[in-house]
């Protein structure tokens, strides 16, 4: 139906005849002269509607509204000298118009299809269809198809399979809760959508495939944030005979080549930092490398204090930290008990606040401080004049870390200490492998040990004697990659021994007869010469978010679900009537919302 795309017309297409199909974004009439700027999958470009060259053209473009899907015919124009538009990639050209046809007329939109309007999320995800039209989610959706391609050349060359797995399979404790399908055909049994391929990728490896990669939905019934939804999408990878080493190398090369690719930009060598060392620098196992901000232990500034509250802290082995907020010494007291409010709801039991100024200290606890605490506060946070100290102290360690960390990043979001750094530059991304992760951590609600990634994680040679007497010193063969602040993926070395997975098994509470029941396939599979193997799966929706400068991955997904899981297009999740519930041998037990 049509001869080019709208915005794909340049100056070299001066003098050709052209036929166009697309969406009126704008008309204007200027004159008695009529343009239309048209637009497509492409972009925009202006046509011109002037009675004096084409008086029927021009006529039939009076009729023309916002969104009406037409098909357009003319030939391209230089714009006059001094008319041209530099904010378009057509602005050098426009189209004269000849015809118009009306393939399909538009009701008025709910919101306004351009960039310089905001409309309510609820009401942009209603109409997302609407809501893609415009040219940032065009944009953002290309990005995302410029990654994936670039992810697939990378392994294709690596000499990768992209092999698909199941989406009907058996529920498997992976840390989220599963959504469940029910079968018909096996009333009172039920699949489960997968958290991961975890499982089937194992068993890929022993088949003998070696090296596999899928970019694969995946389904976690979670609560939702900015970097979540109950379904996603990640790229997913193992490979066979490989230590730590090798998974981190061709990874990072793969994320070294989509950056080259796609945004033009030479990354450097990632860092690399211990879980203990992020958590005691940065509070959090994704820190955000891009400022400072680091955490303080202030133990040995008050290890002969008689300030109460730091006293009990330190003789029941906990910790005191702080943090220097550089020129926010003057916060006002209302923003200074909303830190407090902060802290608290973080976890903290309260929040120390220290205005360093000329004559000295401004806080509620100067007066318990002698000297010598003065000036460790001082010297050990580098605090100037006009700085903000905060300090937390709590006999949990992961309090302190969580409060003073989370603090940290909110912070330097709301007095802009994050550099302002060009995405053009490799300076702008901020790389970073976690590796050195305990095996093990304590649930306090369940009164269990729980594994920090998976059952299937490897475990260091040093530390295996420890898994039944001290599971807190057990080191995984585990590894995080993160960026600016976000995960961007988890993987392990795994456990490619069946008598080994037995026995972390029954350290997590899991007995011989459930493990068998839950994992008898894998634990069979095992007995058949498995390779050592190990992999990773980076989240697709968090690289193109982070990739596009998105704070939410839901502006990266064509079709995304709000906070609450609730899709406003569909209307998904809803209700079902009584004989398809009957079909599948089921009977709801929730109340009627009427």
């Amino acid at each position: 139906m049509r001869s080019h795309r709208a915005g794909d017309l340049r100056a070299q297409h001066v003098g050709e005849k052209v036929t166009l199909c697309g969406w009126v974004h704008s008309r204007r009439d200027h004159g008695g002269v009529t343009f239309i700027d048209l637009r497509d999958v492409a972009g925009i470009v202006q046509v011109v509607f002037n009675p004096d060259t084409d008086p029927a053209a021009h006529s039939d473009a009076q009729h023309l509204r916002s969104e009406w899907c037409i098909k357009v015919t003319g030939e391209v124009t230089a714009r006059k000298e001094g008319t041209a538009n530099p904010n378009l990639a057509t602005g050098e050209v426009e189209v004269a118009a000849a015809t118009v046809e009306v393939l399909s007329r538009s009701e008025t939109p709910p919101f306004q299809i351009d960039e310089h309007h905001e409309a309510d999320e609820m009401l942009r995800l209603k109409y997302r269809y609407l809501d893609l039209r415009r040219a940032s989610m065009h944009e953002n959706l290309k990005l995302r198809h410029a990654v994936v391609s670039s992810i697939r050349r990378f392994f294709d060359r690596e000499g990768f399979y992209e092999i698909e797995t199941p989406m009907l399979t058996r529920a498997t404790p992976e840390g989220a809760r599963d959504y469940l399908v029910p079968a018909r055909l096996h009333p009172g049994k039920f699949y489960a959508l997968p958290q991961s391929p975890q499982l089937f990728k194992q068993l890929l490896m022993v088949s003998g495939f070696d090296r596999y990669y899928q970019i694969v939905r995946c389904f976690r019934d979670e609560d939702l944030r900015a970097d979540r939804q109950p379904d996603f999408t990640q790229l997913d990878l193992e490979m066979s005979f490989v230590d730590v080493e090798d998974v981190l190398d061709i990874t990072e090369r793969m994320f070294k080549e989509v950056w080259r690719e796609v945004l033009d930009v030479s990354l450097p060598d990632f860092p690399r930092l211990g879980y203990h060392d992020a958590l005691d620098r940065f509070g959090s196992d994704k820190p955000d490398l891009r400022f400072g901000l680091e955490l303080i232990d202030l133990g040995d500034v008050f290890a002969s204090t008689e300030v109460k509250v730091f006293r009990s802290v330190l003789d029941a082995g906990g910790l005191v930290k702080a943090i220097s907020v550089p020129g926010q010494g003057a916060l006002g007291r209302k923003d200074l008990d909303g830190l407090v409010d902060e802290a608290k709801a973080l976890g903290a039991g309260g929040l120390v606040w220290i205005a360093v100024t000329p004559e000295g200290f401004k806080s509620p606890l100067d007066k318990f401080f002698t000297d010598d605490e003065r000036d460790g506060i001082r010297k050990a946070t580098e605090a100037v004049d006009g700085d903000l100290v905060l300090i937390v102290a709590d006999v949990r360690p992961s309090v302190v870390h969580k409060v003073l960390g989370g603090l940290r990043t909110r912070l330097a979001e709301r007095f802009g200490l994050i550099p302002s750094t060009d995405p053009a530059e490799a300076e702008h991304w901020k790389f970073a492998w976690i590796v050195d992760f305990p095996w093990f951590e304590w649930n306090d609600d369940e009164n269990r040990w729980d594994p920090i990634h998976h059952p299937f994680t490897g475990v260091t040679d040093d530390t295996l004697e420890y898994i039944e007497s001290d599971p807190a010193r057990v080191i995984s063969k585990a590894y995080d990659i993160t960026l600016n602040g976000w995960e961007l993926a988890s993987g392990s070395i795994r456990i490619h021994d069946a008598a080994m997975q037995s026995r972390v098994f029954r350290a997590l509470g899991i007995g011989d007869d459930e493990a068998r029941e839950k994992f008898g396939f894998l634990l069979d599979a095992f007995k058949f010469g498995p390779p050592p193997h190990g992999g990773i799966a980076p989240g697709i929706d968090r690289i193109v978010a982070l990739a596009a400068g998105a704070t939410n991955i839901r502006e990266v997904i064509a079709f995304p679900k709000t906070q609450t899981a609730f899709d406003p297009l569909t209307g998904a999740p809803a209700a079902v009537d009584a004989d398809q519930l009957k079909t599948l041998h089921l009977k709801s037990t929730a109340p009627d919302p009427d």
